[in-house]
């Protein structure tokens, strides 16, 4: 058998032409692949980085997110009273009622405009969220219409850097500076001060609130005594937990790189079965020479599986590696369903990803292989050893 392999293996450099052909069409196939599915693993990547366990996030109850809920300022001092809510030294409940705002800003490169979001934040918001850090300019004050945008959105939109301004609902607003949120869903986001927000939006109520609790054990009676009271009427979360279920944008993109991959492997499909039905014609006396040294049927049916198997995996290889070389951390962007706004992240070639793609690109080679090999092995080996 050893012998066998050595044979098919010699004939794939032997007709490199072929060769060089079929693992080109794989490659493409499997670099659009991993490609489209590093989008939605860049998603949910950026959304699983989100939050602090520690907190838990207040949203109206039946709200499907921060964007259609609503906290009351009553329901806001009711809950961040409760016995368990953490407090900064000063004895202050850590707990921010946020306040979100959807404004269309154009793109920096003068391709259009899309919407961003808006945060408006409590004082204590900053420190219920450590993984947002300043890196140019200064915070915000309260009180004169100031912003600090994310690093990732100031690169993306035109007036959003240190010094810049923009003008929405009648409202001038000043950049005074920029934060990284390394990675996670904030990097979506513009803050500024929540009371100012409510007043320039003319909100009279909060969309969420954040609060952070003292334990596991403080957190689960919190959530019992807000789904006791049916003065609240709201649901709370962990803030974790609520940024994982946020990923409804990854769907659709994993079911274009299912359905690209499907389109696109039956053209590569074809390609190995012409590839390999020509290497079949091209060897034919080969392969009746094979049988009268005594390899079986199977054991041709396998070399020639084999040989296919080898092709698909060295694209898939090439495939993985033009993708990850490629587009591996660059950043983009892409319409949330669940915010209606731009939402930041990379593409995400991950290992796992990669593995995926190989073994995607192995089934296609197979399959692709199965006919061409099976007509080998039923080859008359009086015919084949006289043909010319």
């Amino acid at each position: 058998m050893f012998h066998l392999f050595k044979y098919h293996y010699r004939s794939i450099f032997v007709r490199w032409r072929s060769t060089v052909t079929t693992i080109a069409g794989l490659a493409l196939v499997i670099a659009v692949f991993v490609m489209v599915q590093s989008l939605a693993v860049g998603i949910e990547r950026s959304s699983a980085n989100t939050g602090d366990p520690r907190n838990l996030l207040v949203t109206r109850q039946g709200a499907l997110s921060e964007a259609t809920s609503v906290v009351t300022r009553e329901q806001f001092n009711i809950i961040r009273y409760l016995p368990g809510v953490a407090r900064d030294a000063d004895g202050t409940p850590l707990a921010s009622g946020d306040t979100l705002i959807i404004v269309n800003l154009p793109r920096r490169d003068g391709t259009g405009s899309a919407n961003v979001m808006l945060r408006g934040i409590a004082p204590a918001g900053r420190a219920l969220r450590p993984q947002a850090a300043l890196v140019e300019g200064r915070w915000f004050d309260p009180g004169r219409r100031e912003v600090v945008a994310s690093r990732r959105l100031a690169g993306r939109f035109a007036n959003l850097q240190v010094g810049g301004t923009f003008k929405t609902s009648g409202q001038t607003f000043t950049v005074v500076g920029i934060f990284d949120a390394q990675r996670s869903a904030f990097d979506s986001e513009v803050w500024l001060d929540a009371d100012e927000a409510r007043s320039a939006f003319d909100r009279p109520d909060y969309s969420s609130m954040l609060t952070r609790v003292e334990s596991d054990a403080a957190l689960a009676r919190i959530r019992q005594t807000i789904e006791a009271d049916r003065r609240l009427k709201v649901k709370a979360v962990r803030e974790v937990d609520y940024y994982k279920e946020q990923t409804r944008s990854a769907g659709p993109i994993k079911w274009l790189g299912n359905g690209l991959a499907i389109v696109m492997s039956v053209g590569a499909l074809f390609s190995a079965m012409n590839t390999l039905y020509a290497s079949v014609g091209a060897r034919t006396r080969e392969i009746g020479t094979l049988r009268v040294l005594g390899y079986r049927r199977r054991s041709i049916l396998l070399g020639f599986l084999l040989e296919g198997a080898m092709l698909a995996a060295v694209g898939g290889l090439l495939g993985c590696a033009i993708a990850y070389l490629g587009w591996n951390g660059v950043s983009t962007g892409t319409f949330g369903q669940e915010t209606f706004t731009e939402v930041v992240f990379d593409f995400q070639v991950t290992p796992a990803l990669m593995g995926k793609a190989l073994v995607f690109a192995v089934l296609v080679g197979l399959l692709g292989s199965f006919l061409p090999a099976l007509r080998a092995a039923r080859l008359p080996v009086i015919s084949s050893l006289k043909s010319a």
